[in-house]
């Protein structure tokens, strides 16, 4: 089977897949690709491998989605990280859910159209992140 344009046949996985090698660009650099539908989730040694390159701050839960808590100094500070995170979303075609408190954003992130995790959850996941400021 012949991968698409960009993907790696990892023989690991024995599937295609978009996973970084040492010379491909960082998570937070790349871009989501839309899911039409009919492709499994990744497997849980997938999931892994991209949990690695994404960072601990990130927890991936039973398997099924990303999440993150993100921490800010007062409201405005959270719903302007909010309104980053979503207009980057929508440039990207991958709209993950947002909690907004006073204080705190959560991020969740999964692909509905399979129910479960893709290459496009952790690369929006790793953007993310990228629009972070911790508070001060």
């Amino acid at each position: 089977m012949a991968c698409r344009l960009g993907a790696v046949k990892e023989f690991w996985f024995g599937r295609c897949s978009m996973l970084r090698l040492p010379f491909m660009e960082e998570l937070s650099q790349r871009e989501c690709v839309p899911c039409r539908g009919g492709v499994p989730p990744l497997t849980r040694a997938e999931q892994a491998s991209l949990h690695g390159q994404l960072g601990q701050e990130w927890e991936v839960v039973n398997g099924h989605h990303l999440q993150r808590e993100f921490e800010f100094k007062d409201f405005r500070s959270a719903m302007e990280f909010t309104v980053r995170v979503g207009e980057m979303a929508d440039e990207q075609g991958h709209h993950p859910d947002i909690h907004l408190a006073w204080g705190k954003a959560k991020i969740l992130v999964w692909t509905h159209k399979i129910d479960g995790l893709t290459e496009s959850d952790f690369i929006l996941a790793a953007r993310a992140g990228s629009l972070y400021a911790p508070a001060k």
